[in-house]
């Protein structure tokens, strides 16, 4: 590595493009490799447009939102945390604001405001941004040697490389799973790789039937085969002709592991009301309304497009008047509004998923630097690493606490050659 202050960071997303950025702060010479037109395309679309860009918690509550490896990041959040990244974007003029769950939006709920904020912060720091992808890593007794690129072919001009090429998923955004190649290529190992936030598969007929129904204040319990619970909280859901989506979808996929267990999802479609309490609410609807037909009735209980679903699991018809069901049929009835049940197959491929679960093994990284300690002078950042959190803004804030610690650290590495 001949030039002794360049710092080139491979992926303009939201790890490269902090990596960079604070790389530039610390004095060296930086090239931005992104193959895309524009950078950040993934941040474009986090959030549903709106970009939830960190979590407003202390450590210990971030690091337990971290189900892989968190402990591996305890010194990058000690040195950029949530209120650091917040501190950030708002010194880049983008006003704050916190929401239900501590989670953190640009005022604007515009996520093309980060991205902006981003790209005219590398512009000031005299980032070089290039369209061009790293295609290969030559590491030679234990150090970085040789980089190659599409546009540049081989370079050896450099003091340190960020690998900050994202994970498998949104392929469509750049995260080819490339970095995993680069990395196994000069002596990394890489854990397997799976889809975490992602929806799940079910193969019950009533997913088809319900596709399209969204059920909000709905607790969602997943159970595996030895009866434990998985997971447990309370929001929305969306069915879908595969199976489940929604948040509280993707947050459960975080918690399973199929290879492993075999699970079950339980959908308690009244959590405010214990069995008691809705038990003597479905005799008085049975009984003022009497003479009406079950469909009717529990029309004031569920979406109408659950009520079939609902009779048939309950052993209620349709056309049955409410003054002839027996109690047995309002006991079946309120054990399926209380545990609505849908067995899950597994989650969707890694492509549909909102990040990788699995990557770089975080045994072969410094935690305080992110360098390689297979080949000194390469640095990892964001999702190539295996490491990856719930939903609420955590993955973005591992995004920028690891690229804030690579870039330092790649600077002074590429300082010192």
């Amino acid at each position: 590595m001949g030039h002794s202050n360049r710092v080139i960071v491979a992926g303009g997303g939201a790890a490269g493009m902090m990596a960079a950025i604070a790389a530039a702060r610390a004095g060296a010479d930086v090239v931005l490799l992104e193959p895309n037109e524009k950078v950040g395309r993934k941040l474009y679309i986090t959030g549903k447009g709106r970009c939830n860009l960190t979590n407003n918690c202390g450590r210990d509550e971030l690091l337990a939102a971290i189900p892989r490896n968190g402990r591996f990041l305890f010194s990058a959040f000690s040195r950029f945390s949530p209120q650091d990244a917040m501190d950030f974007f708002e010194g880049l003029g983008v006003p704050l604001k916190t929401e239900r769950g501590k989670r953190v939006f640009p005022v604007s709920d515009r996520a093309a405001d980060i991205v902006d904020a981003l790209f005219f912060e590398l512009r000031r720091q005299g980032v070089d941004l290039r369209r061009d992808r790293l295609t290969g890593l030559t590491a030679q007794d234990g150090r970085l040697a040789e980089m190659v690129t599409e546009q540049g072919g081989r370079l050896s001009q450099f003091g340190a490389v960020v690998l900050a090429t994202g994970g498998a998923s949104y392929p469509r955004t750049g995260s080819t799973g490339e970095g995993y190649a680069l990395a196994r290529g000069v002596g990394h190992t890489v854990t397997p790789l799976r889809g975490s936030l992602v929806p799940l598969e079910s193969d019950d007929p009533c997913c088809a039937q319900l596709q399209g129904l969204s059920l909000r204040n709905v607790e969602l319990r997943v159970r595996d085969d030895r009866g434990r619970t998985a997971f447990r909280e309370q929001g929305e859901l969306l069915f879908t002709h595969f199976g489940l989506s929604g948040p509280l979808v993707l947050s459960a996929s975080a918690h399973l592991d199929f290879g492993r267990r075999i699970y079950t999802a339980h959908i308690d479609l009244k959590p405010a009301l214990d069995e008691q309490t809705l038990d003597a609410r479905l005799v008085r609807e049975f009984k003022e309304r009497a003479n009406q037909d079950f469909s009717n009735v529990a029309g004031g209980l569920v979406p109408r497009s659950l009520i079939p679903v609902i009779g048939a699991r309950s052993g209620v018809p349709g056309e049955a008047k409410a003054h002839s069901l027996r109690r047995e049929q309002r006991r079946a009835l309120l054990e399926t509004l209380k545990d609505f049940t849908v067995p899950l197959t597994g989650p969707r491929p890694v492509e549909e998923a909102v990040v990788t679960s699995g990557g770089v093994a975080v045994g072969e990284v410094d935690p305080k630097t992110m360098e390689s300690k297979k080949a000194a002078g390469l640095f990892f950042a964001g999702e190539v690493l295996d490491v990856d959190g719930y939903t609420g803004g955590f993955n973005l804030q591992i995004a920028w606490a690891t690229g804030h610690a690579a870039g330092l650290a790649a600077a002074e590495r590429a300082g010192r050659r």
